[in-house]
């Protein structure tokens, strides 16, 4: 046992997924043919990916959000872990990316569970509300403009039933979250959101510090 974290070397990065990631033909092909893309860094690392699945199974969830879509690799993961009949609300603005997301979810199978929602997603997730989807959602992904953080965490948490669980990408923000040098606009709102959440009541929560970090949030009995 540590107390310590086990520095994450690119030679032991490279044994976890060789022991551990078990990747669908589908998305490792999406993963490979878009590693030398300029944004290809917005793309959650297949370890990451395995993790949501696994604790979308462990929860049961028939009915997940996901708040920035990309290429569509989280949401693949996330919707091969559901029923046949669970649906995952996705929600982006690029018709760009999406198209490339709905050539992968059709390749794995899963284009049916994939309900995407191209418009901002603050005026998606305020719909959802208005249409009374509050208290309804097992498991919502954060992975989005990182300003808009804590507006996106209020919706989903609405929108989450209580045991539900949210998760956020790049928490961790490269390491720039605990350098007191910097101060840009990104980095101010992931500390921001970090605090925000650790002094949330609401939720029970965790960080995993995996990839560029995941924050778990998960939503307390009895809240709103």
């Amino acid at each position: 046992m540590s107390r310590n974290y086990t520095p994450m070397t690119d030679r032991l990065a490279e044994y976890v997924r060789e022991v551990t990631v078990r990747e669908p033909e589908a998305l490792r092909r999406l993963r490979e043919e878009t590693e030398n893309h300029p944004q290809a860094s917005m793309q959650i690392a297949p370890e990451q990916g395995q993790f949501l699945h696994l604790l979308v199974r462990l929860l049961g969830a028939r009915k997940t959000l996901e708040v920035g879509v990309f290429m569509g690799y989280s949401s693949a993961w996330v919707a091969l872990a559901l029923p046949a009949d669970g649906k995952v609300v996705a929600c982006d603005v690029s018709e760009e990316y999406t198209a490339l997301a709905r050539h992968t979810w059709r390749a794995a199978g899963i284009e049916s569970r994939i309900d995407l929602r191209l418009a901002p997603a603050i005026e998606t997730l305020d719909a959802l509300i208005a249409e009374g989807d509050g208290g309804t959602f097992d498991f919502a992904f954060i992975d989005a403009d990182k300003q808009n953080y804590s507006n996106y965490y209020e919706r989903a948490l609405e929108l989450l039933r209580p045991g539900g669980l949210m998760v956020a990408d790049n928490v961790l923000w490269d390491g720039k979250v605990a350098d007191p040098q910097e101060h840009d606009a990104d980095t101010e709102a992931i500390r921001a959101f970090n605090r925000k959440l650790h002094e949330d009541h609401r939720v029970t929560l965790s960080m995993a510090t995996m990839g560029d970090g995941l924050t778990l949030a998960c939503k307390l009995g009895g809240t709103d």
